[in-house]
């Protein structure tokens, strides 16, 4: 019996193996399209009508506080379902998405133009004479997250099957439609802000498109029929009402911020943060992409009942996730001035500092990514999302708090990471009651292991930073080193030793084939 399980364990950790895999073939092609994108498209627009762009999408994203919530509640549900291998449940959930996201799409349309064209003509700190031009992004931002809206049942079976390999393809696709759109715009002689937001729609249109028809080809259950089943219906809306509560903290937190700063700052250092965030986003893909690949199995071990393999798989995936940002983030930080003034042409004033700090708190997320998952898995989330969201919500406040008494607009980040430590401790708490985790067990396989692996990691850069010499070989030298540095602490001092030998297996296998 215990050889049948750990050859299922196996079983599971190739599946996810291949599928990490084939996410970070997607990743490093949309990380490399999208840096060189993010150039040409802040050197075509400039740097008021990209912070213009930022803070009008910023404002309809907003409105994923009500598209969020539903949007977890479909992929909790359509994963669950297959983790207890219901097939006619499985449908029946499926169409029921397709319904409820049709109706959030009507409703988000109505509600999101009066309130964009609210505040883009009352509160947006802006040039009058691009009040027209924002107003066509707002349409065009509005149309394109009604099409996202639609693609999330989809989306939501593709990882719920583990069919990552679809899911790197079509994202290598907009990858490619986006980097499209940067050429077409540096080239035009029409307004580029209208005509790169109408581009942008299109992209999202045709993704969408290809989404759909893959599960339409792959996937039975993917075949919309109208039900109206009002217990499930009821489930689905308990279960995302609550979950309201942390996407509007997180929607706040991040998008709210982004407003902030452009009535503090106005919409250059809109810019610099735009800048920053896409940065951190393309770095954090390494994370997302793993935890994509690890949320289906955490959902269906927890509806098939096998918490030993959950509980262990949360603990791992916390580490993993965070040792796989660490290796990307360490020589960024670094080397961020450098890095940037080859990224860029002109780089916009605070650009440095959000980068630095958006990295940090993107690692300290990366702990609690595995926990939400798991939170999620138990459908029981009343609670855990009233305390956690409750902790996010005050990003906002605290913000304004500080930006009123004069402090820099960096700021937000700033509180963005001390809410984040609490709000990690606040999920160790609440999770052992819901799934049993040995909280002692998290904080010194997890915490204090990544605590180890940083400092040991800092000592070789930090020592031998003043030799390094300026310029292109310089940054090479720097790089080459923090990510040795950072490699060997992760794997001499994060990794235990069934770990090592586990990670040279793999290798061996792999080099054989």
């Amino acid at each position: 019996m215990q050889r049948i399980m750990e050859q299922k364990d196996t079983h599971r950790g190739e599946r996810i193996a291949k599928n990490t895999l084939m996410l970070y073939v997607r990743m490093f092609a949309l990380m490399l399209v999208g840096l060189y994108t993010s150039r040409v498209v802040l050197e075509a627009l400039g740097e008021n009508d990209f912070g213009i762009y930022n803070v009008v999408g910023g404002v309809v994203a907003m409105f994923t506080i009500i598209s969020g919530a539903l949007n977890s509640a479909v992929a909790r549900f359509i994963t669950f379902e297959m983790g207890k291998g219901s097939d006619a449940q499985l449908e029946k959930v499926y169409s029921t998405a397709v319904t409820i996201q049709i109706i959030l799409a009507i409703a988000v349309a109505v509600i999101a133009e009066p309130a964009g064209l609210w505040f883009i003509q009352n509160k947006m700190t802006i040039d009058p004479l691009r009040i027209p031009a924002a107003q066509w992004v707002l349409h065009f931002s509005i149309m394109a997250f009604v099409i996202n809206l639609l693609s999330v049942p989809q989306m939501a079976s593709i990882t719920a099957h583990e069919k990552m390999s679809a899911y790197a393809y079509i994202g290598i696709l907009d990858g490619l439609l986006r980097l499209a759109v940067a050429f077409i715009i540096a080239h035009s002689a029409s307004d580029r802000l209208i005509l790169y937001s109408a581009l942008m729609a299109g992209v999202v249109l045709v993704v969408r498109f290809a989404y759909g028809i893959y599960c339409r080809l792959h996937f039975p259950e993917c075949r919309f029929r109208p039900v109206f089943d009002r217990p499930l219906i009821k489930e689905m809306f308990s279960f995302a009402g609550w979950s309201f509560i942390g996407v509007t903290s997180g929607v706040l937190r991040d998008h709210g911020g982004n407003i902030l700063v452009n009535i503090f700052s106005g919409p250059a250092v809109n810019a610099a943060r735009g800048v920053a965030v896409q940065l951190n986003g393309a770095v954090q893909g390494f994370v997302t992409n793993f935890m994509t690949a690890i949320n289906p199995q955490i959902t269906k071990s927890y509806a098939s009942g096998d918490m030993k393999y959950m509980l262990s798989l949360v603990r791992k995936s916390s580490r993993m996730s965070f040792y796989l940002l660490f290796l990307i983030a360490l020589p960024i930080l670094f080397n961020t001035e450098y890095l940037l003034s080859l990224w860029l042409k002109d780089v916009p004033a605070h650009t440095v500092v959000f980068v630095r700090l958006f990295l940090i708190f993107a690692l300290c997320e990366s702990l609690s990514n595995p926990l939400m998952t798991a939170a999620q898995a138990t459908g029981d989330i009343r609670r855990y999302q009233t305390v956690v969201g409750g902790l996010i919500l005050l990003n906002l406040p605290l913000s304004y708090i500080f930006l009123r008494a004069g402090f820099q607009p960096e700021v937000t980040v700033v509180v963005a990471i001390g809410l984040s430590v609490i709000c990690l401790a606040a999920r160790l708490v609440m999770l052992k009651s819901m799934i049993g985790l040995d909280v002692g067990g998290f904080l010194r396989r997890v915490c204090l292991n990544v605590v180890c692996v940083v400092a040991a990691a800092l000592i070789l850069p930090s020592v031998l930073d003043g030799f390094i010499p300026d310029g292109f070989l310089g940054f090479c030298l720097s790089v080459i080193l923090c990510v040795t540095s950072a490699g060997l602490s992760v794997l001499m001092v994060g990794c235990s030793a069934k770990e090592r030998k586990d990670i040279r297996d793999m290798l061996y296998k792999r080099f054989r084939r």
